[in-house]
């Protein structure tokens, strides 16, 4: 007869309540992520909105306020820091991303001139 494999002892200390855990982590993870991505494309939209309105006087449309949002926050979070700007807090980081937003609306509007 062949022999038996040991069980590990931690196996047989963990139960059903281990899986459990496991699996409401994994669900927390998903909803937190969801979350979060919806208060990205909200704020988004709120920066770019902000920034078009400064620029141009009127929105560009949701979807393209939500990508340039997103993106005056990606640039002014990588450029600012650079120049030795801290980003201090959320109020901090919103007026930071409505500065990025701006500026990519601006160097939008020179490469469509320059393609002109």
């Amino acid at each position: 007869m062949g022999a038996k494999a040991a069980v590990p002892a931690y196996l047989i200390l963990v139960g059903p309540a281990f899986a459990q855990d496991e699996a409401a982590e994994a669900v927390g993870a998903a909803v937190g992520g969801i979350i979060g991505l919806l208060l990205l494309i909200v704020i988004g939209a709120v920066v770019g909105w902000l920034a078009s309105l400064i620029v141009k006087g009127s929105g560009s449309g949701f979807w393209m306020d939500v990508l340039i949002g997103i993106g005056g926050s990606l640039l002014a979070g990588y450029v600012l820091p650079l120049l030795g700007i801290p980003l201090g807090g959320w109020v901090g980081s919103f007026i930071a991303a409505l500065i990025g937003a701006v500026i990519l609306i601006l160097v939008g509007r020179l490469i469509r001139k320059a393609g002109a």
